[in-house]
C-alpha cells in the first residue's frame, strides 16, 4: 500500500493565466518550485540562494499553483480508492480506513479475497518489533495471514478458538503459525473449538494449560485482526454454529452483527451476553483495552453489520471494500466511537 506523489513543474504556462507572468517571473517561479518540491529545499535556503526574502518565495510557490505552473498529482495503487478511505476514517472516527475497489460481480460477495491482501501490508505497517499481535476466527483473517511477506520479530497469539477443530490445520491455527513464521516471533495457537455446549465445558477448556497460556497474553496484545459476520446463515460462522432455536431466541434481542462471538444491535450495544460464556474467545473489555483493533470486512451484505461493531468502539480501523464503503458513510456514524473507544452500553 505504497502512495507516491508526482510533482510536475514546468517553466512554460499550463494555463491561460499564467501567460500574464513576465519570462523572468516564469523562470524564477519555476526555479524556486524545483527547489521546493522535487529537491525539497526550505523557503529559508530558497530565498538565500536568490536573494529574496522567504515572505517573496512563500509568494511565488503560490502564484505558481494558482497560474497552473506547478502541477501536483497524488497517485495510490488502482485498487485503492482514497478519497473513500479518508472519508470514511473521519466519518466514523476511525484510526485507520482502507477502502478497496472490488469488481462489480463481487460486490454482493463478503469478503473478497483482496482484502486479506491489503490487510496484510496494513499489518506490515502497524506492527512493530515487541509487539503482541492477536489473530482471531475469520475468513479474511486467514486470507490474511495467508498473504502475510513482512512483519518485524514480534508474539502472536490466537484470539478465538477455532470454527470446527478438525480445520484447525487450515484455519485459524495455521494462520498464527504464519504469521509467527513470517514474524520470527513465538505462535501461541488455541486448540479448541470456539463454541461449547454450555458455560460449565467453556470454562473447563479455558482452564486447560495451553489454552490459559494463550488467554494470559490477551492483556498484552497490541495490534489485533479481527473479523466482523452479519447475522445470516453464511455470513457469521457463529450463526452457523447454532441451532435454529438459538438464531432465532438471538434475532429476537435484535442482533445485528457478530465479531469474535460477542453480538451487536444497530446501534453497537452487546446483546446475548450468555453466548459468549460458552465460548472460547477474547473478552470485550479486553479487546477495548487493545491499542489497536483492525476490522477486516466488506460486502454490500456486510456493510450493516460493519456499522453496528464500528459504533461498538472496539475497533479502531478497517479493511473494507467500496460496496460496503458506500453504505457505511450514508449510514449514522455517532460521536467518534472508534478513537474515543466509546462503550454504546454504558
Amino acid at each position: 500500500m505504497n502512495s507516491s506523489e508526482e510533482i510536475a513543474v514546468s517553466a512554460r504556462s499550463a494555463g491561460r493565466s499564467a501567460l500574464r507572468m513576465g519570462p523572468a517571473e516564469l523562470v524564477q517561479a519555476a526555479a524556486m518550485a524545483r527547489r521546493f518540491y522535487l529537491e525539497g529545499k526550505s523557503k529559508i535556503q530558497i530565498a538565500e540562494e536568490f536573494g529574496v526574502s522567504r515572505f517573496k518565495v512563500a509568494r511565488v510557490l503560490e502564484t505558481a499553483l494558482e497560474r497552473d505552473l506547478v502541477r501536483i498529482e497524488i497517485r495510490v495503487p488502482a485498487e485503492l480508492d482514497a478519497e473513500r478511505s479518508d472519508a470514511l476514517r473521519a466519518h466514523f472516527g476511525l484510526r485507520h480506513a482502507v477502502v478497496v475497489e472490488s469488481p462489480a460481480e463481487a460486490e454482493e460477495s463478503p469478503d473478497p479475497e483482496n482484502l486479506g491482501e491489503v490487510a496484510a501490508d496494513l499489518l506490515g505497517e502497524l506492527v512493530a518489533e515487541g509487539d503482541v499481535l492477536g489473530l482471531a476466527w475469520g475468513r479474511s483473517t486467514i486470507h490474511m495471514a495467508a498473504a502475510l511477506h513482512r512483519l518485524p520479530p514480534c508474539t502472536v497469539v490466537q484470539l478465538t478458538g477455532v470454527y470446527d477443530a478438525g480445520t484447525a490445520e487450515r484455519g485459524s491455527v495455521e494462520a498464527v503459525r504464519r504469521a509467527a513464521q513470517v514474524s520470527g516471533g513465538d505462535a501461541h495457537p488455541i486448540y479448541a473449538p470456539m463454541l461449547l455446549p454450555d458455560a460449565a465445558t467453556a470454562a473447563a477448556l479455558r482452564n486447560q494449560t495451553g489454552i490459559a497460556r494463550a488467554f494470559e497474553y490477551f492483556d498484552k496484545v497490541t495490534v489485533a485482526a479481527v473479523s466482523i459476520g452479519s447475522w445470516e446463515r453464511g455470513i457469521s460462522t457463529v450463526h452457523d454454529m447454532l441451532s435454529d432455536e438459538e438464531r432465532a431466541r438471538y434475532a429476537s434481542y435484535g442482533v445485528a452483527a457478530e465479531m469474535s462471538a460477542h453480538l451487536f444491535d444497530r446501534d453497537g450495544r452487546r446483546v446475548g451476553r450468555d453466548l459468549g460464556e460458552r465460548c472460547i474467545t477474547v473478552e470485550a473489555d479486553r479487546l477495548r483495552r487493545i491499542p489497536e483493533v483492525v476490522a477486516i470486512a466488506g460486502g454490500a451484505r456486510k456493510a450493516d453489520a460493519i456499522a453496528a461493531v464500528l459504533r461498538s468502539g472496539l475497533v479502531t480501523s478497517l479493511v473494507t471494500d467500496t460496496a460496503a464503503a458506500d453504505h457505511l458513510l450514508a449510514s449514522q456514524a455517532g460521536p467518534r466511537p472508534a478513537l474515543d473507544r466509546v462503550d454504546p452500553d454504558n
